[in-house]
């Protein structure tokens, strides 16, 4: 999703405290057996004794102005109780509220600054990981209620099966199968009727595209001061730097951030375009971008015009010429 360790199954993010992320990578190391419906190993027994320690450790050495963005800190209640208390999809939903808060009114891009959003991120995926943990025997009886919850697999829309859990509208048992937990209602695979869904086709086709603006986006939004969208193509990467600062979304927008990447994929900005806008920000003339990119000028002028306003840098240093 950002730019962060590879690991198997619980994102650490690149600039963790390292006493929380090495907590995280022993709780991975551990963790088979349990799962939010074991009754032998519930998943929180595990948070409480992996992770509540190092949260503590970690928060007992920040300052205070931090303490009111991480659930529990500085109040002698321990994370796993939080957790406990609100239930693991409340946690995240509390989590992202405060993590967007500190953004907004706190984050000033310091050091500090920068792994306190890391460390917020990881918690964030850690708590994420342990809602969608399968036990390690299921049974199948349960099935439809151990399935996994959340986003749309090609949006920022909740899945059928989530909206539902989230009490929007009322369905019958059978219905309630039927229910996807991949897709939303505007890109699940077939209608009612049996058709194939022309949204869904398109979105499958993207879904590489898609998954590469979401990470780059995701990457940007969390260090906003310098470019970090590692596309391996410095005008990109200026261009989605200056996109991110011209609006208000920060990396705890989660669903805002899958809107965008689709709404990218969607409309076909490709890296050659996204060039093309950083050059015309950088105040380049479509011949001189033509001549910088080493394309036709009828080319240059051809693909602006197949961008949508919304993809252009505001304000702009000077119109095309």
């Amino acid at each position: 999703m950002v730019d962060m360790k590879n690991t198997s199954t619980i994102a650490i993010w690149e600039g963790c405290d390292p006493t929380v992320s090495d907590a995280v990578t022993r709780f991975m190391d551990c963790w088979e057996p349990y799962s939010a419906s074991a009754k032998r190993y519930p998943i929180v027994q595990l948070v409480e004794e992996l992770i509540d320690p190092a949260v503590a450790a970690y928060t007992e050495a920040l300052p205070s102005r931090y303490l009111g963005h991480v659930p529990g800190a500085g109040t002698g209640v321990a994370f796993s109780e939080i957790t406990q208390l609100v239930g693991l999809d409340a946690m995240v939903r509390l989590q992202r509220k405060l993590l967007r808060a500190f953004i907004l009114t706190e984050d000033a891009q310091s050091e500090t600054d920068r792994r306190f959003i890391a460390t917020l991120e990881t918690l964030i995926e850690l708590v994420w990981a342990c809602q969608r943990k399968q036990p390690a025997k299921r049974d199948v009886r349960g099935l439809n209620g151990q399935r996994l919850r959340g986003f749309c697999r090609f949006c920022g829309t909740l899945a059928e099966l989530a909206s539902y859990a989230d009490g929007e509208g009322a369905r019958g048992a059978d219905e309630q199968l039927r229910l996807s937990n991949l897709y939303c209602a505007a890109h699940r695979p077939k209608a009612p009727n049996g058709e194939w869904n022309p949204a869904y086709r398109k979105a499958k086709r993207s879904v590489g595209q898609f998954d590469l603006e979401l990470t780059r986006l995701s990457r940007q939004c969390a260090v906003r001061g310098m470019a970090q969208a590692n596309s391996g193509d410095e005008l990109v990467d200026s261009y989605i730097l200056h996109y991110i600062l011209g609006q208000t979304l920060h990396a705890a927008d989660e669903a805002e951030l899958r809107n965008l990447a689709r709404q990218m994929a969607d409309s076909k900005l490709s890296d050659r375009k996204k060039q093309m806008l950083m050059l015309l920000q950088l105040d380049f003339n479509q011949s001189e971008i033509a001549r910088r990119l080493g394309i036709e000028r009828q080319a240059v002028s051809k693909a602006i015009a197949s961008i949508p306003e919304v993809f252009r840098l505001k304000p702009p240093k000077q119109s095309v010429r």
